[in-house]
């Protein structure tokens, strides 16, 4: 790999961890809204509709913090079971994506 695309690379990465630390902050203070709303109306409905909200944002905190771990270790980039590169695009539509397709498949399969 050139100098030139070892720059675009981490230029490239510094930027998607500046982008993942403040989706964090922004999960981060839904979880805690959502956490100290605690106005139970009696709506069983509104009960699942809280309960949902809560785990969708914890979910998008782990992703975030499993992402931002892999680029702080060096593996971001690569498929956790066959350790072959994620196409860019891939990793731009789902920056916290962990699987190449073909494994993502096999693992929901």
């Amino acid at each position: 790999m050139s100098t030139d695309q070892r720059a675009v690379e981490h230029g490239w990465l510094a930027d998607l961890r500046a982008s993942l630390a403040d989706d964090f902050a922004t999960q981060t203070a839904r979880l805690r809204e959502l956490t100290e709303l605690n106005a139970d109306t009696g709506d069983p409905g509104e009960a699942h509709n809280h309960a949902a909200l809560l785990a969708v944002t914890r979910r998008h905190l782990e992703q975030i913090t499993g992402a931002l771990s892999r680029i702080a270790d060096g593996s971001y980039g690569a498929c956790e079971r066959c350790r072959e590169s994620i196409p860019a695009e891939r990793l731009e539509v789902l920056p916290h994506v962990r699987f190449c397709v073909p494994c993502q498949e096999k693992h929901k399969g």
